[in-house]
Parts: structure tokens; C-alpha cells; sequence
């Protein structure tokens, strides 16, 4: 059975699906102008994707720019998130051992709620990151991003599986579909995944063909969503005003 987790003042995997929104500005101005009109939308979560912050790899612009955006988002829920170049992200960095250190800058630095760790790294550093987070009573999310295809449902169970053997408080995958087959075997997957794992997923089918991934959480599993207000940081996203309605409309009795 799904044990809800708790991040912020939401509790993933109980209820409707939440609703995350992306922040991408490269600069402090660009971000604080991203969050003014996404705060007045009132999300569930915020995802700081700092892979487009320019001074991402300094440590203390780094922490002083989260503890603005902190401040900025009241009690909207935090989730920051490096995405490296291989999974999607927007930039590349020289080493394994940067996009580490850039995880614990950010654990250190206290602000944030949540913080994604992308499991297919050296398996020592993700543990090690795991537990310095959790130290910190920062939530992981673990995540594997394919771009191209879609796994197998039974290897999308069994990355999920092995992210939460990996201490993952909420496993994360998505995938890109070629053809509605595609689309159904990650909604058979996250089916799958519900009924194994104790922890709460988050799974999508990204592009157009995978939009419905994005609806269906509550009767799939899937116990978060991604939408956009302006700019988003995946294909396939749709604006908050149009998601939100809709998994009302599609909420269960």
C-alpha cells in the first residue's frame, strides 16, 4: 500500500495528483519574474530546474538565490531539480563529481523541500546524496528521463524498484512514446508500480502522444503532474489553467 510522503504542506500519493509548475530563468530578475504570476496560480509545488541558472555551479549564488525563491514561494512546496545533459537537461557539465557537488550545495543550503537525484550515476555518490538529504529532512526524488523510447513495463517497474531500493522517498520516471502501445505500457508500468512499491511514483509519457499520462495519475498511480505557466522545461506540458480542471473533472468518488 502507498504511503503518502510529505513534502511541504502536500502529501504525495494521497488525493488528486499535485501539480508542479518549472522555473528555467538563467538569472535572480528572470526567476523572480517567472515566479510572480505562477505564485498568484497557487501550485501545489514549484520545480527549480537550476541546469539553466548561469551560476549554478557557485555554491553561494546558488544558496542565495534558492533562499529568495524560498521566501518568494511562501508555502509553496520546493522541488529543485540539476537535470544533466544526458537525461534532458541544459547543460554539461566537466564531471560525475560537479553534479554532485551541486546536490549537496543545495542540501546544504537549507532551502528547498525536495531535491531530484537522477539514479544512473555512480551508485556510492547517489546513496551518499540520499542520505545527506535525508539527514537534512530534504524528500528525494529519484529520476530516469529517456528521450527516445519507451522501456518495457517490466523495465520501467524495475528502474522505479531499484530507485526505491536506492532510499528514493518517490521514484520518478518518463519516458518518450512512439505509438499509443508506447503510451499504454507506461500506464500499465505505473499500474504495475502501485501495486508493488510502498512509495508514491511519479511516472509520464512525455510529446503529445503521452499528454493523457499527464491526466490519468489518479487511476494509474502517478501522484504528481507537470504543467506549464509560461515557459516549460519538458515536451508535452500543458498550462496549469487547462490541467487543473481537468483532473478535477477526472478526480474519482
Amino acid at each position: 500500500m502507498t504511503q503518502a510522503v510529505k513534502v511541504r504542506n502536500i502529501f504525495l500519493g494521497q488525493d488528486r495528483p499535485k501539480l508542479a509548475v518549472p522555473i528555467t530563468g538563467r538569472t535572480m530578475a528572470a526567476l523572480l519574474k517567472q515566479l510572480k504570476p505562477i505564485v498568484a496560480e497557487k501550485p501545489d509545488l514549484v520545480e527549480w530546474r537550476i541546469d539553466y541558472f548561469a551560476d549554478v555551479t557557485n555554491a553561494e549564488k546558488l544558496v542565495a538565490a534558492g533562499q529568495q525563491i524560498r521566501q518568494a514561494l511562501g508555502d509553496i512546496a520546493l522541488l529543485t531539480t540539476f537535470r544533466t545533459q544526458g537525461e534532458g537537461g541544459a547543460l554539461l557539465l566537466p564531471s560525475e563529481q560537479a553534479y554532485f557537488d551541486i546536490c549537496q550545495a543545495v542540501i546544504n543550503g537549507q532551502f528547498t523541500d525536495a531535491l531530484d537525484v537522477e539514479r544512473y550515476h555512480d551508485e556510492t555518490a547517489v546513496k551518499a546524496t540520499v542520505a545527506a538529504a535525508h539527514d537534512q529532512h530534504v524528500v528525494i526524488v529519484m529520476s530516469n528521463h529517456d528521450f527516445q523510447a519507451t522501456p518495457s513495463a517490466a523495465e520501467i517497474v524495475s528502474r522505479l524498484t531499484s530507485m526505491a531500493e536506492f532510499g528514493a522517498d518517490v521514484p520518478k520516471i518518463a519516458v518518450m512514446p512512439q505509438s499509443v502501445d508506447d503510451v499504454l505500457t507506461l500506464l500499465t508500468a505505473t499500474n504495475q508500480a502501485r501495486q508493488t512499491l510502498s512509495q508514491p511514483v511519479i511516472t509520464m509519457s512525455m510529446g503529445d502522444l503521452g499528454k493523457v499520462s499527464r491526466l490519468a495519475g489518479e487511476v494509474f498511480g502517478s501522484c504528481l503532474s507537470f504543467a506549464t505557466v509560461g515557459a516549460g522545461s519538458a515536451p508535452g506540458q500543458m498550462a496549469l489553467t487547462q490541467l487543473r480542471p481537468m483532473l478535477q473533472a477526472l478526480k474519482l468518488s
